[in-house]
């Protein structure tokens, strides 16, 4: 006989985002398991920077979830420092021409409206912050308030922190409801698990689980390769920088391929290089011509890069949603279900707040944000085919 398993919040995805909602659960007082198909932190988190941006963002609902999750990263980084590799290193964005710096400036200028630290750099102070960028440069913005993790350990930390019981290598195959249409747990390949709560964490797998929920939920996968050079020096790269061109990147629709800089040291020594985006489903191929895009704009911010070594590159799926919003919060179609997910590449920087929200309104409590943007069924549902 399969064994069954009650608790009070079964969390589908052991990423990023679903260790957060089970961390922030538990200190509600609420018993959780976190199932995972894969390992922990074995899908988009295991391939992503670990980047915590407010640099990104324009004012609306997605840069009020990342102004929560940015004070609620300083806590946690109080709580686990230097075990998650926490960097309050800050990010630089920087233009090539007086026309991007322009519109830089301007998108700035809205993020300081909304209580984002943007700092306009002149192009005879860019060096002063980054000794080895380009000279020929014509300025940028600093960010003091972007930060750096290593996603997986931080994944691991907050799990291991908060007692949660959780099941990896287990499938989740449908999930189970009461009479009346609400969520009783799920049903996995070993067995099941009853609880009166679902959180859908399941990142690009997001609306797979939502349509065993039987709802419909439009995340597709949007893939990005990241080069990892040899180990260098110690802040030889100082701040997250990339090129401005990046912000209008994230926020395409296009399913075409898109890159444009992205450069980072990291806390053990090897430099990170991005970011590329197309939506070619779950492809893995290695995709040389990307690779040499990548490099090749690494190279454009900082020359002394064309002579050290890429060690190995990567690849990973950003779970997009069509609007470019995450859906966060309950699913009114199915009482007891809940969605974190569709975050795209700002799912590490995003998942405090998330789990936080996601928390509150489980335990009974109001929000700290108007969730109605990021509602699970502002979609159209899906057309029979």
């Amino acid at each position: 006989m399969r064994k069954q398993l009650t608790c009070d919040v079964v969390v589908v995805g052991a990423g990023m985002v679903g260790a957060a909602c089970a961390y922030y659960a538990a200190r509600a007082g609420l018993e959780v398991v976190v199932v995972d198909r894969g390992p922990v932190a074995g899908g988009t988190t295991g391939a992503g920077e670990g980047n915590l941006l407010l640099s990104d963002k324009e004012p609306g609902p997605e840069l009020e979830l990342a102004l929560l999750s940015r004070r609620l990263w300083g806590e946690l980084a109080d709580e686990f420092g230097a075990a998650i590799e926490y960097e309050a290193k800050g990010g630089l964005v920087v233009a090539d021409t007086p026309t991007q710096l322009a519109a830089l400036e301007a998108f700035a200028g809205s993020q300081r409206t909304a209580g984002v630290d943007a700092v306009s750099v002149g192009s005879d102070r860019l060096r002063d912050l980054e000794p080895d960028l380009a000279p020929d440069l014509s300025g940028g913005v600093r960010y003091p308030q972007d930060a750096q993790v290593m996603p997986a350990l931080a994944a691991a930390h907050l799990l291991r922190a908060c007692g949660a019981r959780v099941e990896t290598g287990r499938t989740v195959t449908g999930v189970l409801h009461t009479p009346d249409g609400s969520v009783r747990g799920v049903r996995t390949d070993r067995g099941d698990l009853h609880a009166p709560f679902l959180v859908n964490a399941a990142g690009t797998w997001g609306g797979h689980v939502a349509s065993l929920a039987g709802v419909h939920l439009p995340v597709l996968p949007r893939r990005g390769f990241v080069l990892v050079t040899e180990p260098l020096p110690p802040h030889r790269i100082r701040h997250k920088v990339y090129a401005a061109a990046y912000v209008a990147d994230v926020a395409s629709d296009s399913a075409a391929l898109q890159t444009s800089p992205v450069v980072e040291g990291t806390a053990a020594g090897p430099v990170l290089i991005g970011a590329s985006r197309e939506r070619v489903g779950f492809d893995r191929s290695l995709s040389l011509p990307v690779i040499r895009e990548l490099a090749a704009g690494a190279t454009r911010l900082f020359p002394f890069l064309d002579r050290v070594r890429v060690m190995r590159t990567y690849v990973g799926f950003r779970p997009y949603l069509p609007d470019h919003l995450p859906a966060v919060g309950p699913d009114p179609r199915v009482p007891g279900l809940f969605h974190a997910c569709g975050h795209e590449g700002a799912g590490i920087g995003l998942a405090p707040g998330t789990g936080h929200l996601i928390a509150q309104v489980i335990s009974g409590q109001r929000p700290s944000l108007d969730l109605h943007p990021l509602r699970p069924d502002r979609f159209p549902e899906a057309t029979p085919r």
